[in-house]
């Protein structure tokens, strides 16, 4: 809906126009994302409610897996269900102000995935090259800080990106190539002048995007070092077993970057935002759990346990 303001238009509603306007792929699209946010919600559920109840599990590792699992639960349930609800009510529109918190929380939560795997290759790091001094050094107070620390960074990357949005003007169209707020079609579809957003966009991305990168790179580097010192064959692959679902996910998260936004195939800026929006969003919450369930045998009995016991 377009609102008459005093000298140009705005918008009061946008139109998410979804992942395809054929009629015949509607119910396509609804059974595959409904089965995809179920096995999401249930696989992230179980792991939080297994690390939760299971004293064995209370270790830092499993404090930032279950924080993890808990930000992969938040993305897709802040675009999914509203994606659901569009296709079987055959309506597209979404208000303003919904728009735009959908979008800061779909920020803040994709921004935090990227942290917590930083932070959970540093506490590989320490448990394989100091295991001696890990207790030591992952005390409580910086396991809390190492936890606290990605969410108040999120928050602050998405609260930045939502303030540079909020005085932009929407004059010309309001239908959003999209099947949620994304902040990039956003800026795109603006009558404003978007030069500071885009360059804000690029510096905090960048940012965002390296510095856990340099994190999770460095340890690993250490980690390879300190491994192929070790004369015991079954040490070496025990201390790669540990790392291997956490590097997996870190593979799975960075080989979507390089894939869908370095990759020159993806010519139009809508079509990559659509799929790198449905790989974050969706592909990826979806397969973690899959990753640190079967790779992981304390994770596989701590479900165990909990299946049994309900």
């Amino acid at each position: 809906m377009l609102k008459p303001g005093r000298n140009q238009t705005t918008v009061s509603e946008f139109l998410l126009l979804g992942l395809s306007n054929r009629a015949e792929q509607q119910k396509l699209l609804f059974v595959l994302f409904l089965g995809m946010y179920l096995v999401t919600v249930s696989g992230n559920g179980l792991i939080i409610l297994a690390i939760g109840l299971d004293s064995y599990l209370h270790t830092p590792m499993y404090l930032f897996l279950a924080n993890l699992s808990f930000a992969d639960l938040s993305s897709i349930s802040t675009s999914v269900p509203n994606m659901l609800m569009n296709i079987q009510t055959k309506s597209q529109s979404i208000s303003y102000e919904s728009c735009i918190t959908q979008m800061y929380f779909s920020i803040a939560f994709v921004v935090i995935d990227n942290f917590l795997l930083g932070v959970m290759a540093y506490d590989r790091f320490v448990a394989i090259c100091h295991p001696l001094s890990y207790t030591t050094i992952m005390k409580p107070r910086l396991c809390i800080l190492l936890t606290v620390i990605p969410w108040v960074l999120s928050n602050a990357v998405a609260l930045t990106h939502t303030l540079l949005l909020l005085p932009l003007l929407f004059c010309d169209s309001n239908a959003l190539p999209h099947f949620f707020c994304d902040l990039a079609p956003l800026l795109r579809l603006s009558c404003s002048d978007t030069v500071v957003n885009e360059l804000v966009l690029l510096v905090v991305g960048l940012s965002v995007i390296t510095f856990p990168f340099s994190l999770i790179l460095f340890s690993y580097v250490r980690i390879v070092r300190a491994v192929l010192r070790l004369s015991c064959t079954e040490g070496k692959w025990k201390a790669f077993s540990t790392c291997g679902s956490h590097l997996t996910v870190v593979l799975l998260f960075y080989g979507t970057i390089v894939g869908v936004y370095f990759c020159p195939s993806f010519t139009h800026p809508d079509d990559r935002d659509q799929i790198g929006a449905v790989l974050f969003t969706v592909v990826a919450p979806m397969m973690n759990p899959f990753i640190y369930s079967l790779r992981n045998k304390d994770m596989k009995g701590a479900l165990r346990k909990l299946i049994c016991r309900k």
